[in-house]
């Protein structure tokens, strides 16, 4: 069987020295307290670093905590169990009488943002870590003054500074589409909608747009996606696993309008939105009652210093790291979405900790071809590693494993039968690759495929794992069988 072992290096413990601590200075003061600046900012302060973070939004989490990844996944969960409860439980057995009380999902949605949010504050202050809510602007190598939110300004003094400002939505190009986040949304005003819009259009159809998009679906809005690619799902997504999730969503009745672009649109005066579209050549116009504009995001900077103080960035105007993510002035950091590599919130928390272990001489490590990506739909989707068409630009020869949900036990036994998993491995190593797959535990199951691809496994080393019975990883196991043996066992 081909395995790697590879060594981790141990990280020397940072003791303070009792000048730092007593000047008032600080070792590190990280600017931005979503998951890499919080993450970043715990880690450093384990690592025996007097520490402080800056965060201008008044509750830390950043966007992920509070406008993102958990609001979104909270109506996610909850409107899938709304749909299940109003459309499959008969086919289950169980009868229900069941009624949409929107507030009050909206309600659980805002406490599971709220606890969160919370909790961060909570390690904050059990690993000593000086929270100061206010805007942090770069002065100098080491200094920053922060505005705070009391409307003083404090001068901040700091060994290292890592910043870790996250990103914001990108607008509509040439401001085509003005956001005001009732009828014309962006993610943010997506997620607090005051009722189910009964049409509701999705500019984009990336991870943010289908996950949104399938909320209100659920719900009872009537969706159509527009994208300007031929395919759904964003970059980094496998064809057929796009085919596939695109085939499943028409089937939960989302529409789509692909490479088609969007010119324009307009509110009416009766309170619904007419958006412009052209494809081919052909402009055509589309009535609805809510927009979402969801076509990506980008760095954000705002009142951040950088020019005045002289930090560089890189051709897509993303900050410029070396290895151990310092920027050209050696005093300043930065990761997460400001620096090269897909924007996901737990990239960002992997670089916060081996930001702040390079700093007392650990050895940073990250590989983004091992960062898995998920969109949580139902089912959902999740990949890591190359795919097919990545694979064959590189002239790398490989071999393909799959299996379809149908054949899992557990997936029989839920109703859950629709997708699949399929495992892409090098032709003459055997070496994992690559991972796709749709299912409705993908984005728990993609986990064991980024373990396989950063320690270097084979098919066969994943083939010859004992898992669980029934389980749907399970299915995993079985689409490696194939890539490797060629042959699976239960199909």
């Amino acid at each position: 069987m081909f395995r790697v072992v590879r060594a981790v290096p141990r990280v020397a413990r940072f003791a303070r020295s009792a000048s730092t601590a007593d000047s008032g200075e600080f070792d590190v003061v990280v600017i931005g307290g979503g998951p890499g600046g919080y993450v970043a900012a715990i880690k450093a302060a384990q690592l025996g670093l007097k520490t402080a973070c800056i965060e201008r939004r008044g509750t830390l989490g950043g966007t992920c905590l509070n406008v993102g990844c958990i609001p979104s996944k909270s109506l996610l969960n909850n409107s899938h169990y709304y749909h299940m409860a109003k459309h499959d439980f008969k086919a289950r057995g169980i009868i229900a009488n069941v009624e949409l009380d929107l507030p009050s999902m909206l309600k659980a949605k805002e406490k599971a943002v709220n606890t969160l949010t919370k909790g961060v504050e909570g390690l904050f202050a059990k690993n000593k870590i000086e929270y100061i809510k206010g805007h942090g602007t770069l002065t100098g190598p080491n200094d920053i003054s922060a505005a705070l939110l009391d409307g003083s300004t404090r001068a901040i003094k700091s060994k290292r500074i890592i910043l870790a400002t996250g990103s914001e939505v990108t607008p509509f190009p040439g401001g085509a589409i003005p956001i005001d986040e009732k009828t014309i949304v962006s993610s943010t005003g997506a997620l607090s909608l005051e009722k189910v819009p009964e049409r509701l259009m999705l500019i984009g159809a990336g991870v943010i747009g289908l996950e949104l998009g399938s909320v209100w679906g659920r719900l009872g809005s009537k969706v159509t996606a527009v994208e300007f690619l031929p395919n759904i799902g964003g970059p980094g997504i496998d064809a057929d696993v796009a085919k596939q999730f695109q085939s499943i969503l028409k089937s939960q009745g989302m529409d789509f309008k692909l490479e088609t672009k969007v010119i324009g649109a307009a509110k009416q005066p009766n309170g619904t939105v007419k958006v412009q579209l052209e494809k081919a050549g052909v402009q055509s116009e589309i009535e609805t009652d809510v927009v979402l504009v969801s076509v990506g995001r980008r760095p954000y900077f705002d009142k951040l210093g950088l020019k005045e103080v002289g930090v560089q960035l890189d051709e897509k105007g993303r900050v410029k790291v070396d290895s151990y993510f310092r920027t050209n002035i050696p005093s300043i950091y930065a990761i997460g979405d400001i620096i090269h590599g897909p924007m996901l919130a737990h990239k960002a928390e992997d670089e916060g900790i081996i930001c702040a272990e390079g700093m007392v001489g650990g050895h940073p490590h990250i590989d983004y071809n091992c960062v898995p990506s998920v969109i949580y739909t139902h089912p959902e989707v999740a990949w890591v590693g190359q795919t097919e068409q990545q694979l064959k630009a590189q002239g790398i020869e490989y071999k393909i494993g799959t299996f379809n949900m149908a054949a899992n036990s557990r997936a029989r036994c839920n109703d859950e039968t629709k997708g699949f998993v399929k495992v892409i491995a090098d032709k003459k190593t055997d070496r994992v690759l690559g991972v796709f797959m749709i299912n409705s535990v993908a984005g728990e199951m993609i986990n064991e495929a980024a373990l396989a691809l950063e320690y270097g496994a084979s098919a066969e080393d994943i083939a010859r794992v004992c898992h669980a019975h029934p389980t749907q990883g399970e299915a995993f196991r079985e689409a490696a069988l194939t890539a490797w043996f060629g042959k699976p066992i239960n199909s």
